[in-house]
């Protein structure tokens, strides 16, 4: 809070985690606060962009990113043509339907081998037993792959097999945020194809 404060900002972008009360004694000191929403689609990410853009007062540059967005989704779709790959992060998760992730591996053209819906964990045995012939790799730069407890470093037989089959690695910061450099994961998933 301190932090915020000390910046003076007229209005802060928030999307989850944090303090929960930031958001009422913020607004209580004058701050316009806008949430932006999970979005578990490229729908979702460009009202998401539209909101924020609104809140600034930026609308003709939030309608260029949408623009530049849909441009990157365009030159990504179906690069894959339906091949199966499953998402696989650092400590151990994937994500099934209803996720950004999903509709990133899908504007590529991959099918989601996860299954389900939502985030879980990954069996090791699953992935030992019958490993997915392509794996899209989320948060293993050596920063965020050192602070988890399941890791490739961690298991010989895992980080042979992400080693192997890894098609692509997106960087955290285009999976941390709903917005529109969201799209640089389909084009870095669709280019890795070519």
């Amino acid at each position: 809070m301190e932090s915020v404060l000390a910046a003076r900002p007229k209005v802060v972008i928030r999307y989850w985690g944090g303090e929960a009360r930031m958001t009422s004694a913020l607004r209580k000191r004058g701050i316009d606060v806008v949430d932006i929403d999970e979005a578990a689609s490229f729908d979702g990410v460009e009202r998401d962009v539209r909101k924020v853009a609104a809140a600034l007062g930026q609308r003709p540059a939030g309608e260029r990113l949408v623009g530049q967005m849909r441009a990157k989704l365009a030159v990504s779709r179906g690069a894959w043509r339906g091949d199966g790959a499953l998402y696989l992060t650092s400590g151990g998760q994937t994500t099934g339907k209803g996720t950004l992730v999903d509709a990133m591996m899908t504007a590529a053209g991959l099918t989601n081998l996860a299954g389900g819906e939502g985030y879980h964990a990954v069996l090791l045995e699953r992935l030992v037993l019958d490993p997915p012939r392509a794996i899209v790799a989320g948060f293993f730069d050596a920063f965020s792959a050192a602070h988890q407890y399941w890791n490739p470093g961690r298991n010989r037989l895992i980080g042979r097999l992400v080693a192997r089959r890894t098609i692509v690695s997106l960087a955290p910061a285009i999976l941390a945020c709903p917005a529109w450099f969201a799209a640089d994961a389909p084009l870095a998933i669709a280019r890795a194809r070519r």
